[in-house]
């Protein structure tokens, strides 16, 4: 077979197709969403009520694939005038749950484990936000509210984002509440915001000298936060046990009660070999790895599925940095490709966050995989993410045109998503 007819040209061949784009995104987050099933029912399995768990993550799911449908369906136009107040009322969330935390520590007398302040219905446990009987985590809805609010102010701005004065209002002073307000008690997520605002800033075409002045600024407030009262001690150890491991031999932080978690994690590595002890056969999770359904569920992939199935992971989510880069080449409107690259920037920066924790690589950030940690909060909002990126890769040109000539049955543009609008021809360019 000539090189022409390899395998190389087939999958150039399958990537040039219009709507390559959508589905490479509906296959990669539907295999990690089902990835992700499969290893929380696996860490959970041996707990006293071993299908909670996965019941409560396929509710999620359910939940998240509502979102999905929903979002994929609606145009640009709405969410260019929902991003403002859906950030402000991420903000509120968020800034309740940080004074009902403050309560709580007044309220608890010394020496006792924490008590959960409340306002009538309204209740709030360390990140979690409780309206009655609806329980969400305020931050993790921040994450998209941010990377829609961001987009929409730098695509009016248009070219004017190369003058400093034009970026820094009200991006920066809004940027800087949030980034405070989550940080305090949630450090990683932080983080996520703020390389999703490097991000969005990137693809807006922001000048070079800005990435520097918020490079700076934002390793001073991360060293703030870490250093910030009533928040230093545990994570100045989870520093320690971090550089410790990188740059020592781990025995002067193994006695810590933050190493454990790290210590069983590379336990868990190093137990998977090439291909793992068997599904369902780990080991570890027999309750000697803490949080093993949540933030270091990477270790109990690596254990039970190996170097084959972490490389299955990995690659899927390099699969979804591609395709996400991707349709932010190649949509027209501003909003729409500042929006993907943030979602993009967002999601692969949470998974590299969390497999540079658990391989420690990085220090231990709390932060889930996303798509495949156990989390209700996380799974919901990370579809309805993954829901804005399909409907933007329908609206990529060839897409919509191919879409245009070969509509779908009436029934599926009403059951699943109507056609995306025809892009307008450019000026100084002929239609295609």
């Amino acid at each position: 077979m000539s090189p022409a007819g390899g395998p190389l040209a087939a999958l150039r061949g399958l990537l040039a197709r219009p709507l390559a784009s959508y589905y490479l995104l509906l296959a990669t987050v539907g295999l990690l969403v089902l990835i992700g099933l499969t290893m929380v029912f696996s860490a959970t399995s041996l707990s006293n009520t071993p299908y909670a768990s996965v019941q409560r993550q396929l509710v999620s799911a359910v939940v998240g694939l509502l979102a999905f449908w929903i979002c994929q369906r609606l145009p640009t136009r709405t969410y260019r005038r929902v991003a403002r107040v859906a950030l402000i009322a991420c903000i509120l969330m968020i800034v309740l749950v940080d004074l009902l935390g403050v309560l709580s520590v007044m309220q608890t007398p010394p020496g006792e484990d924490l008590r959960a302040a409340s306002i009538g219905p309204i209740k709030a446990d360390q990140l979690w936000l409780y309206l009655g009987p609806i329980q969400l985590q305020p931050s993790e809805l921040a994450k998209l509210a941010y990377a829609l609010w961001a987009a929409d102010i730098l695509a009016r701005k248009g070219p004017a984002v190369a003058e400093w004065r034009e970026v820094a209002v009200p991006l920066f002073p809004v940027s800087g509440l949030l980034f405070l307000l989550v940080g305090y008690h949630d450090l990683g997520t932080m983080l996520c915001l703020l390389t999703m605002f490097i991000g969005v800033l990137w693809a807006a075409g922001a000048r070079l000298r800005v990435f520097g002045v918020m490079i700076g600024v934002g390793l001073a407030g991360v060293i703030g936060l870490v250093l910030m009262p009533g928040k230093s001690v545990y994570r100045m150890e989870r520093l320690a046990v971090w550089l410790d491991y990188l740059f020592g031999d781990g025995r002067s932080t193994d006695s810590s009660n933050e190493a454990l978690q790290t210590v069983r994690g590379l336990h868990a590595l190093g137990n998977g070999g090439w291909f793992g002890v068997g599904l369902g056969e780990g080991r570890l999770k027999w309750g000697y790895l803490p949080n093993g359904h949540n933030d270091f569920i990477f270790a109990v992939i690596a254990e039970e599925l190996g170097v084959v199935g972490c490389m299955v992971v990995l690659a899927l989510f390099g699969v979804l940095a591609y395709t996400g880069l991707r349709i932010a080449r190649r949509v027209n409107d501003p909003f729409q490709r500042l929006v993907v690259a943030a979602i993009t920037t967002w999601l692969i920066s949470q998974a590299v966050i969390n497999i540079g924790g658990v391989t420690v690589l990085l220090p231990i950030t709390g932060l889930p995989l996303p798509f495949i940690s156990d989390g209700g909060s996380a799974l919901v909002v990370g579809l309805a993410a993954a829901g804005i990126l399909t409907a933007f890769a329908r609206n990529e040109p060839d897409a919509a045109k191919a879409l245009h000539a070969r509509p779908p049955r009436k029934w599926v543009r009403l059951l699943w998503a109507p056609l995306p609008p025809l892009p307008a021809a450019r000026k100084g360019r002929k239609s295609s």
